[in-house]
């Protein structure tokens, strides 16, 4: 676990707190928090790197081994209908030149294909193929079992609490696939 002697923290303890600055919600409270604020978003992220590295284990596994977490996203970014890879680009937060990088990955790995647009004729629309689709589906039943694991050893009120609880705090626009944008990649 990370703590104070392995992060650089910007702020030093006891300097440029935010204690009596106030806050969204109102003013912070006199009493410091049982446990460094900086330790949440950390085990958040460890939780989710956690549940996406066995699930890529499990991926390669059952047949998907060259399968990345951005070709999931871009996969879900792609949908059931195809989509142009400006429009990927846009679901991802990021230019339709590294979209097409993408897409041009996972029509090599043979997740993806490349048609014309029945709707539009000078444009292509980029769907999943086969391949594609049954990486999602055991995506998908992967997680169930991930989720399943959680629940045998935290309990399945803990679980659904856990989730009530991230709803409750993460805004519904949060639900979003730009993570490569956001983590500053391509």
């Amino acid at each position: 676990m990370v703590d104070d002697k392995t992060v650089n923290q910007v702020v030093e303890k006891g300097k440029g707190s935010l204690k009596g600055k106030g806050s969204l919600k109102g003013p912070l409270k006199e009493s410091p928090p049982d446990r460094p604020g900086y330790e949440l978003p950390l085990l958040l992220f460890a939780g989710f790197r956690t549940l996406i590295d066995r699930l890529h284990t499990e991926l390669a596994r059952q047949g998907h081994p060259d399968l990345r977490p951005a070709h999931g996203f871009a996969m879900q970014a792609v949908g059931a209908g195809g989509a142009s890879a400006s429009e990927i680009g846009r679901r991802l937060g990021v230019t339709k030149q590294a979209a097409g990088k993408t897409v041009d990955r996972l029509v090599a790995l043979g997740y993806a294909e490349r048609a014309d647009d029945p709707a539009d004729a000078r444009r292509k629309l980029v769907r999943l193929t086969p391949h594609g689709l049954d990486a999602l589906a055991r995506s998908a039943a992967v997680f169930d079992e991930l989720r399943a694991e959680w629940t045998r050893a935290l309990g399945p009120d803990r679980v659904r609490a856990l989730e009530d609880d991230l709803r409750a705090v993460v805004p519904p626009e949060a639900f979003r696939l730009d993570a490569a944008g956001w983590l500053g990649g391509a």
